[in-house]
């Protein structure tokens, strides 16, 4: 391939925003400067002061494969992901069968080498009765190990207490949890059976998967982990009650160090809340789930203050004829990375974050908090993944979107800002209209 210059750009990289050049030589970052001059046989594109960032690493997806395939799977959701200016993505390990030993992790791996167009990680998944496979995880091979501490699919819900204290005291990487209550939201969902049958509207869904829930079990968490000194990440947070438990503060901290204890939120916390159930019903149906608005307010507050220190999608697609069951028998979960930079780029839009900031939180932290070798940033000799944003307004369209389940909670939605190309390892993956090549994804190396 061809190496390319992009002049003109408006840089987005570790806090600050600055005009240059970037020149991609192979599947490198080569050059970054003022001035740079074409070679013979480069490939120039003028970014004419248009943002390229680096590409955003989503660290929660749920691909769907193997198991799921009907749903989603990895050359289709990694798709829909560079079209959506993410080029690395870390994959959940509730598949069937679920990624509970190290042979299930690198069967994951062999699916998506030659099909991803996006890097890919994989989870290590926890149960009940897999401590000594978390014991002996290699911690070059996987991002960390997720633990379940509310209802899940399968066998991966871990409620033995002295599991989950092995796990916090034994596991050689990040633990990141779901953390809902499953005996309080069993207690809601009886309660809302008796008062309205089989026809529970889906506006009680963030009753049943209540704060109280989160919150019991997020402190239950964070206590393991600061018994055993431990190395957590809590995912999707969705109440503002929550954020009183993190401390504040960037996530590298002025001595270098990093906090031990970190947390996210996902994009739909900060675009939807509870008066959208009526409009949009099962379709925002997910775990946890959408709550107030004061929720998404003090949630965005929370990632521009860095309470929160990572955004990320909690990508996970079901069919519309699954979405249009009644609410007890509609699976939770939302496709969203596709538009979800766009989305996070609102909250700019909006005045609420800075273009700095929403790198950060998607780029930049997540490769910090899981070791991501040589990605996330825009540096010279990191790999060129890049996004090129073009601040021209599009309404998302059903016939537009690339995951395969084929719809977005987003359909009809105007953002003002689009993703113009897309380069994932120094090629072309997206042009602004449609994917180009061949998948070019890699293996995320984690350097521990």
């Amino acid at each position: 391939m061809p190496d390319t210059l992009i002049v003109n750009a408006r840089l987005v990289n570790e806090g600050r925003e600055f005009d240059g050049d970037l020149r991609i030589s192979g599947d490198r970052i080569a050059g970054i400067g003022s001035g740079l001059s074409a070679r013979g046989g480069e490939t120039v594109i003028d970014a004419n002061g248009r943002r390229l960032l680096p590409g955003m690493i989503d660290d929660q997806v749920h691909f769907r494969e193997p198991g799921l395939e009907y749903k989603a799977d990895i050359a289709t959701e990694s798709a829909a992901a560079v079209a959506g200016g993410l080029t690395s993505f870390m994959d959940m390990p509730n598949t069937r069968p679920p990624t509970l030993d190290a042979g299930a992790l690198e069967d994951k791996y062999r699916r998506a080498a030659g099909r991803s167009r996006a890097n890919f990680g994989f989870y290590m998944g926890a149960s009940n009765d897999n401590l000594d496979a978390i014991r002996a995880i290699d911690p070059r091979a996987t991002p960390g190990v997720k633990v379940f501490m509310g209802a899940s699919t399968g066998n991966m819900l871990v409620d033995d207490p002295q599991v989950l204290d092995g796990i916090f005291r034994e596991s050689p990487v990040t633990i990141i949890t779901h953390c809902e209550d499953t005996p309080m939201i069993d207690a809601n969902v009886a309660a809302f059976q008796a008062k309205y049958g089989d026809d529970i509207p889906v506006e009680c869904h963030p009753d049943i998967r209540s704060r109280e829930a989160c919150i019991k079990s997020t402190r239950l968490a964070i206590s393991l982990a600061r018994r055993h000194d431990s190395r957590l990440h809590v995912l999707h947070i969705s109440t503002a009650d929550e954020l009183a438990l993190f401390e504040r503060g960037p996530l590298i901290r002025a001595d270098g160090s990093r906090k031990r204890i970190t947390a996210e939120t996902c994009v739909h916390f900060t675009r939807f809340d509870r008066g959208d159930y009526a409009r949009l019903g099962n379709l925002i149906k997910c775990n946890p789930a959408i709550k107030d608005a004061s929720d998404r307010e003090a949630i965005i507050a929370a990632l521009a203050d860095d309470v929160l220190d990572v955004l990320a999608t909690d990508h996970a697609p079901h069919t519309l004829e699954e979405k249009a069951k009644p609410y007890a028998q509609a699976p939770s979960g939302l496709p969203l990375v596709q538009y979800a930079l766009v989305a996070a780029l609102e909250l700019v839009h909006e005045g609420k974050l800075s273009t700095t900031q929403v790198v950060q939180k998607f780029a930049h932290a997540p490769a910090q908090l899981f070791d991501v070798a040589e990605r996330g940033f825009l540096r010279e000799g990191n790999f060129a993944d890049l996004v090129l944003i073009d601040d021209t307004p599009f309404t998302v369209r059903r016939e537009d979107v690339l995951s395969k389940c084929a719809w977005s909670p987003f359909e009809g939605t105007t953002f003002h800002s689009r993703i113009a190309s897309t380069w994932v390892n120094g090629q072309l993956a997206w042009d602004g209209s449609k994917l180009v090549g061949e998948p070019v994804g890699s293996r995320l190396a984690f350097a521990r």
